[in-house]
């Protein structure tokens, strides 16, 4: 969600951290600031709501504002409003002391209190002010920054990422995390603090995931992790595998379009290498399981939140098709706050692309407390899902900028689609069936691309639809959640409501709000249920509502009831989602771009949902 960038090395910080932040824009903030401590020692405080871009504004020119330690952040508000008094860095009563937060801070009240007490003046509404006051409390008893932030963080509840900078030590730099992402980069002879790599990429490759509870100090020659009750911490550095091109747009106008086009790639690289053509059949080695323990699995659930969670209910009705094993899928934030019913012989699975959503990673927590089994599916190597599940599958995305996923959604259905195949196969799936699946997923890529190809004749359609107030997305079997990730990618970037229901249910609610003005988008694919999906359509037909059809290619008579038709490629039923949201995505993509919005950073989004 809120980014950190932090510099110390014998370069200017301040460019560096802005270009770090700018970096980070896609997650999401409302405010942003920096603060460095220059070359006379003194600590310079710059703050400013809006974007980076009005920060820079109010900031002196680099070379007024040298100094080679510099922490900033950009802010997505959660206590207070998005303003400058609510805006990081925050400082403590002697200006000496600022802090960056990522976080929630769930006991701020009582400290604050403590504090006000104790004759700290707050100036802000945000429990992350706490943090400045606190670790400067107990700096002016220890004199020590690391020891003042590690006395200061044992009394503080809720999560943190935070990075600390002090004017008595102009060369230190120190961060902890827990609960919220925090990375420790390693260059020639500089450091660098960041809550997500893309921001620091440029300079290293060199990193080292900060795990909960850890507090790393850094110095201009090297660093030092330990734990909050100040054991040493062996370091593991781990190297990144991707190139700056990948968050970088290219030719394309805005990052949601460049991935929606990376999609062919994404979902090749989801299942290269995990494909047992000999055998007909998948390896998912990462699952850390033996057969006998595959074929033991009475029953999954399936945890996730948003997108995540539309790739979990198609995995759940590939799943249950293919190893007719019951799948439950659950919203992450509801099954942490109830009493899980988890019967014996039950795995479960959490999905998150950043593999750092909070009520996921809680989820994830609460159901290893009950001595279950608990698998992770993500995009980030080293993410706290990563590390806390007893296995599980990386998706291989890619970077993912734009805060609407759309390659991260496709390449979980990938997996989750390996998975249902997998288990079939251990089961009772004919090795026949297994051929079939796996000639037909090879040609999956090939035919996104066809799809893409549509790509203008797309944007003509959502033409015909940009100024509508409402619409309705209606899809059967696999494609139900299909038509529910289409209409959250409506809402999420063109701001326009609509809400994906099972086609048979529109007859029992939402088809009075059918008229001519309610565009219907529609999943009609030739498969088993094709008849029944027709006859929803008639229904809608007859009540002059505008039907924007998805249709296997060769399918005419879906033109009867369309105003337009998008035509796909023909495939296998379990394989149907993965061409049938490509066109829901474009279309969603054009209807934002052409109401002039702000495709990659749509409002009160954030990429990664790291608070409650």
């Amino acid at each position: 969600m809120c980014g950190i960038v932090g510099y110390l090395g014998k370069r200017n910080a301040t460019p560096i951290v802005i270009e770090g932040l700018k970096r980070l824009e896609y997650r999401g903030y409302d405010s942003a600031g920096l603060a460095i401590i220059d070359t006379e020692g003194d600590l310079k405080v710059f703050r400013e709501e809006g974007k980076i871009i009005d920060l820079e504004r109010i900031m002196p020119a680099p070379e007024k504002s040298f100094g080679n330690t510099g922490i900033g952040h950009t802010r997505w508000a959660t206590h207070g409003e998005p303003t400058v008094a609510n805006a990081h860095p925050h400082i403590c009563c002697r200006n000496q002391i600022a802090v960056v937060h990522n976080g929630i801070i769930e006991n701020y009240k009582l400290l604050k209190k403590k504090l006000i007490s104790e004759g700290h003046i707050f100036v802000s509404d945000t429990d992350s002010e706490v943090l400045a006051h606190l670790i400067g409390y107990f700096y002016e008893a220890e004199h020590d920054l690391v020891t003042a932030v590690k006395e200061a963080l044992k009394l503080v509840e809720g999560t943190y990422g935070i990075a600390v900078i002090c004017s008595d030590n102009p060369d230190l730099i120190v961060a902890a995390r827990k609960g919220s992402p925090l990375i420790l980069g390693i260059g020639n002879d500089e450091f660098f603090i960041t809550s997500d790599v893309s921001a620091i990429i440029i300079h290293t490759k060199k990193v080292i995931y900060l795990h909960d509870d850890e507090v790393v100090s850094v110095t201009k020659e090297n660093f030092e992790i330990t734990n909050i009750d100040n054991e040493v911490v062996k370091a593991k550095i781990s190297e990144i595998d991707w190139e700056v091109s990948s968050i970088e747009k290219g030719d394309f106008k805005h990052f949601m379009l460049k991935e929606i086009f990376e999609q062919p790639t994404s979902v090749e690289n989801a299942f290269r290498g995990r494909l047992d053509h000999k055998l007909s059949t998948v390896k998912l080695g990462g699952l850390n399981m033996t057969p006998d323990e595959f074929r033991n699995i009475e029953k999954i659930q399936i945890i996730a939140c948003g997108t995540s969670w539309h790739s979990a209910l198609i995995g759940k009705y590939v799943i249950e098709s293919l190893a007719r094993i019951s799948v439950e899928v659950e919203y992450a934030s509801e099954f942490r706050y109830k009493n899980p019913i988890i019967p014996p012989g039950t795995i479960v699975i959490v999905v998150s692309q950043s593999g750092e959503t909070a009520d996921t990673l809680a989820a994830l927590r609460e159901a290893r407390t009950r001595g279950v089994k608990v698998f992770g599916i993500t995009n980030v190597i080293g993410s706290s899902i990563a590390r806390e599940t007893d296995g599980g599958v990386y998706i291989h995305a890619g970077t993912e900028i734009g805060v609407a996923s759309t390659k991260a959604f496709t390449s979980q259905v990938t997996v989750l689609t390996l998975l249902g195949v997998l288990l079939g196969r251990m089961k009772h799936l004919a090795p026949t069936y297994g051929k079939k699946f796996l000639e037909e997923l090879k040609m999956i890529p090939n035919k996104i691309s066809e799809i893409l190809e549509n790509n203008h004749y797309i944007r003509n359609i959502a033409d015909t639809i940009k100024s509508s107030t409402n619409a309705l997305y209606l899809g059967r079997g696999f494609n139900y959640p299909v038509a529910l990730e289409g209409a959250l990618k409506l809402k999420e970037i063109s701001y326009i409501h609509a809400e994906g229901y099972p086609a048979a249910e529109m007859k029992h609610g939402p088809i009075a709000l059918i008229d001519k003005n309610m565009p219907v988008i529609a999943i009609a694919l030739k498969d088993e249920i094709y008849d029944k999906i027709i006859s929803n359509l008639a229904e809608v037909k007859a009540r002059n509502g505008r039907i924007i059809t998805i249709a296997t290619r060769g399918d005419d008579s879906v033109q009867d009831f369309s105003e337009n038709v998008i035509y796909i490629p023909e495939t296998i039923d379990v394989l149907q989602p993965l061409l049938s949201v490509v066109p829901l995505q474009l279309l969603a993509y054009h209807v934002a771009d052409l109401r002039e919005l702000n495709v990659d950073q749509p409002r009160n989004l954030a990429k990664s949902v790291t608070v409650e």
